[in-house]
């Protein structure tokens, strides 16, 4: 294993205990997982070996709380966590306790804030007025800030409001200052009235959750507009489209999904968590007649392999709340997703805006998927189908056992992509040199070596264009020829209409959600944003989030290194 100067920072930084190596650190998460074995009076050893292999061979990686606290003392594995937040100030002290509690470990929250009474409402108790969802997402923040002192990661958090609530335009304005909120990213669950009404130029009616009495009615298109501003603006809020996301539940007697997890990709019900990771799709490559192309064989063992790493997870996972327990158990969701992708395109010589690129980001998905279904039924039998099967959509539908309620999802891979040296999710590289601020606020600047060598074997690399792209970041103004130009084009050059395309086609065939950011380049307009958030929504996908470049003044990733020679050498 050869990791990169981020790779190992990142890896230092997070994961390895006092002394322990990378080799060392997939042994002990190998070592921990395969216990689950046990459970089973199967052999933990094969299973330890079978999962130490797939790791180290950067094939496969587990969710960043499953790689840090495995086989230690807090044994919290899991990413994703929904908890309730229901209309008292009881009820959302103790969530905001047990959020604590889950971001200590490692997990990251969703919370609806939707079943808060409105902004001046009655409290009947009091006598006094409520002050509204929003008002409570400062008190969530701040805990937030304060808990991750001493937490193994920060903690993130997702803070959802209907877009029906009365409260609507302040949480739509909830982050206009730049300085605010920070521990929190913001969705507006938008319903299928609410686009019929921006479509149809209706008015929209704003409902009460305490008593369902309409407050008033607004122009849906100008709250629509509200929405396109804040996000040209900043990047935030981001749509969680509720009505798409509960027509997939798989266990629709157990209530309806009205939140994800922090990135928008895993809805889960109250108090479900969920264990992720992600298949490194650059791993899956085999030559044949001179040409390159996706080993699906390989992939099929990939998969089998890491659905059964993920169920054992969460027969070995140390919850940190006895309801998440319950309902996890009750479920067994895993979400196993991909990295790797613009990687992929790249080594197959194949433009990412294109539609041989969305055909194969479907096929991709479709087989995964069916693989993992079919590895999840051969547990069902082996060991028993999830709790709650019995009135899921697999049995209604007669498709037999399933020891999962669902199997796939597609991460960000943020962190897990830096280890595995890959691009994140189904993401096109941001660009081909960059500089990324992380962690402790140092900034780690890299080159894609992928990039390098497939110019290097068309005979195009020379030390001037290598210069070229350390310094921009880009190959659009480099003399080359126009297809290599459009194989390496990076997010911001690639128009809007492919990402959303990449987002639907990986939606399409995939149980949860898919986290993908439409990075627009700074002088995208405002209707630019619009036409994302429309063609997302008909495009059949479960959420959307754009970013346009520089719109704040700090972001993570910025084009480009200072000096090639020290990112080269990454």
């Amino acid at each position: 294993m050869t990791f990169s100067a981020e790779a190992m920072a990142v890896l230092k930084a997070r994961y390895l205990g006092p002394d322990e190596t990378p080799d060392g650190m997939f042994q002990r998460v190998a070592r921990h997982v395969a216990q689950a074995r046990l459970e089973y009076n199967q052999d933990s050893q094969a299973a330890e070996e079978e999962y130490y292999n797939l790791m180290r061979q950067l094939i496969f990686l587990p969710n960043s709380p499953a790689l840090m606290n495995a086989g230690r003392n807090r044994g919290q594995l899991a990413a994703c966590f929904v908890l309730p937040v229901e209309d008292s100030l009881e009820a959302i002290f103790d969530t905001l306790k047990h959020a604590a509690l889950i971001h200590q470990s490692g997990g990251g929250t969703g919370f609806s804030f939707s079943r808060i009474r409105p902004r001046g409402d009655v409290i009947a108790a009091t006598g006094g007025e409520a002050s509204g969802p929003v008002s409570f997402l400062t008190i969530f923040d701040t805990a937030t800030e304060v808990v991750k002192q001493g937490a193994v990661r920060r903690g993130a958090n997702m803070a959802v409001l209907r877009v029906d609530h009365p409260d609507i335009e302040e949480f739509i304005n909830a982050k206009s200052r730049p300085d605010a909120l920070n521990n929190f990213n913001l969705s507006v669950a938008v319903t299928d009235q609410f686009m019929k009404a921006v479509e149809n130029n209706t008015d929209f009616p704003l409902v009460n959750p305490r008593n369902k009495a309409v407050v008033k009615q607004v122009k849906a298109k100008q709250l629509f507009k509200l929405l396109t501003q804040r996000a040209w603006e900043n990047g935030e809020p981001g749509l969680f489209f509720l009505d798409t996301v509960n027509s997939a539940n798989p266990t629709p007697g157990l209530g309806a999904f009205e939140a994800p997890n922090p990135c928008s990709e895993q809805p889960l019900l109250q108090y479900e968590s969920c264990v992720l990771g992600s298949i490194n799709l650059t791993k899956t490559i085999k030559e044949r007649a001179g040409t390159r192309e996706v080993d699906y064989d390989k992939l099929r063992q990939a998969v089998r392999s890491a659905v059964r790493f993920l169920d054992d997870v969460i027969t070995v996972n140390r919850y940190p709340l006895p309801a998440v327990a319950a309902a996890t158990r009750l479920t067994r969701k895993i979400g196993l997703g991909i990295m790797g992708l613009a990687d992929l395109f790249i080594l197959l010589d194949i433009p990412y805006a294109s539609r041989q690129a969305v055909e194969l980001t479907a096929a991709i998905m479709r087989f995964i998927t069916s693989e993992a279904r079919n590895m999840s039924w051969e547990l069902a039998v082996e060991r028993g189908a999830f709790p709650a099967f019995v009135g899921s959509v697999y049995d209604c539908r007669g498709t037999g056992l399933m020891r999962n309620a669902t199997v796939t999802t597609i991460a960000p891979t943020g962190s897990i992509s830096i280890i595995a040296g890959c691009s994140s999710g189904i993401e096109p590289l941001f660009a081909l040199a960059m500089t990324r601020r992380v962690l402790d606020g140092r900034n780690l600047t890299s080159i894609n070596k992928g990039v390098l060598a497939y110019l290097d074997n068309k005979k195009l690399l020379t030390a001037a264009i290598e210069a070229e792209i350390c310094q921009d970041g880009t190959v659009r103004n480099v003399a080359l020829p126009r297809e290599v130009q459009q194989v390496l084009a990076t997010a911001h050059e690639i128009a809007p209409e492919w990402h959303v395309a990449h987002l639907a086609a990986a939606q399409r065939y995939t149980d949860n959600g898919v986290s993908k950011t439409v990075n627009l380049p700074n002088h995208a307009s405002l209707e630019e944003v619009s036409q994302v958030f429309l063609h997302a929504y008909r495009a059949g996908c479960k959420g959307v989030t754009i970013y346009r470049d520089g719109s704040r003044a700090e972001q993570v990733l910025s084009h480009g290194v200072s000096e090639c020679g020290g990112a080269c050498d990454n």
